[in-house]
């Protein structure tokens, strides 16, 4: 059997020592006679997966005793909700920056419940930079400013982590795990789990202590961060398989020399994508350097004609799921954690290739 690159933005990739691990393991785990996915989520042998894969999670994002750490469910989407619920308090206004469609969709939630102040938005420039802080429009009385360090679609990242003096909130989905972050700076770090965590199904949020406890009183028990850190994400059955196989990567991670070592390979992956497009006129990115994705490389071709032939020769040679958003056109390389170095390099042979025979 022979393995893709797969580019895909979500689901994305698991390394394949996660994968096989989790193939030897399927049927009998360490000797129980059973697969995990048919264990009960309170006994001992479960019990034992989730609080070492929890501890592991602390362990490689350096997560201080300040911060919980929670395992959920409803996608990164759910905590368009969560956020307000929990942290707007008595306070009617939260700010928002914009650069991008998850920023979009998290800002039309929110106003669901609260007064939202965007403060910053890089729409009329398509979406293709960060908005300096100094030109920032920050409420006077904000329980928290909310951003989105990585935009999936647009391959646009921040240079830099905000500095505010109310808690700051941050869609991590397509970010987390790929390289250190100073945690105590975030009141509320989320993410959905089907990028650099493992498959979908699971949600990973790390919120400071002292913001659990403050929900509004008509927030649904399961929106609730305080029921879950009382229960140790355990108030109902959690999505047991997916906690187990993040669990497992959180482990490959650490054996691999953790966040530092990720980040080396992270941006070396990324030079190389953007040098083969920057040296071509065949290729462009439209994103502003400084704030181009490491996890995310859209690009267009000089001739959007050529774009089905790209894809049809890029999957012959095992180069998958590149076609960009629908919202964006064009091509999107989704380069997370798992993705080996060995395809991007098999990924700029063949954009250099394709170039040769079509440019």
């Amino acid at each position: 059997m022979s393995r893709v690159y797969n580019f895909s933005a979500g689901p994305a990739m698991l390394p394949e020592a996660v994968l096989k691990q989790a193939q030897q393991e399927m049927l009998d785990w360490q000797g129980t006679g059973m697969s995990v996915m048919e264990m009960s989520h309170r006994g001992k042998e479960y019990m034992s997966i989730a609080e070492k894969a929890k501890q592991d999670f602390i362990d490689v994002m350096s997560i201080p005793d300040t911060h919980e750490v929670l395992f959920l469910q409803g996608g990164a989407s759910s905590q368009f909700a969560m956020v307000p619920l929990n942290l707007l308090g008595d306070k009617k206004t939260v700010d928002y920056v914009n650069t991008g469609a998850w920023s979009k969709k998290a800002i039309a939630e929110a106003k669901r419940f609260c007064d939202v102040n965007v403060v910053a938005s890089s729409e009329e420039q398509n979406f293709s930079t960060v908005p300096a802080q100094d030109n920032w429009n920050l409420s006077d009385d904000a329980a928290y400013l909310h951003y989105t360090p990585n935009e999936t679609i647009g391959g646009v990242e921040f240079p830099f982590v905000p500095d505010v003096n109310v808690p700051l909130v941050a869609d991590m989905s397509s970010t987390i795990l790929s390289r250190p972050v100073d945690v105590s700076k975030f009141g509320v770090i989320y993410a959905g789990a089907q990028k650099n965590i493992g498959p979908a199904g699971l949600t990973m949020v790390i919120v400071q202590k002292d913001l659990i406890g403050q929900a509004a009183k008509h927030t649904p028990s399961m929106f609730d961060y305080a029921v879950h850190a009382k229960s140790d994400s355990m108030n109902n059955t959690p999505p047991t398989y997916a906690w187990y196989l993040a669990g497992l990567v959180f482990a490959w991670l650490k054996e691999r020399g953790g966040l530092e070592k990720m980040a080396e390979v992270n941006q070396r992956k990324a030079a190389k994508l953007y040098a083969a497009i920057d040296a071509s006129d065949f290729y462009a990115n439209p994103v502003d350097v400084p704030c181009r994705s490491w996890m995310n490389v859209p690009f267009t071709l000089a001739d959007a004609e050529l774009d089905v032939t790209f894809l049809e020769e890029a999957k012959k040679q095992n180069l998958t799921t590149l076609k960009g958003h629908r919202s964006v056109g064009g091509m999107r390389a989704s380069i997370y954690n798992a993705m080996p170095e060995a395809g991007v390099d098999a990924l700029v042979a063949f954009m250099q290739d394709f170039e040769k025979r079509n440019g």
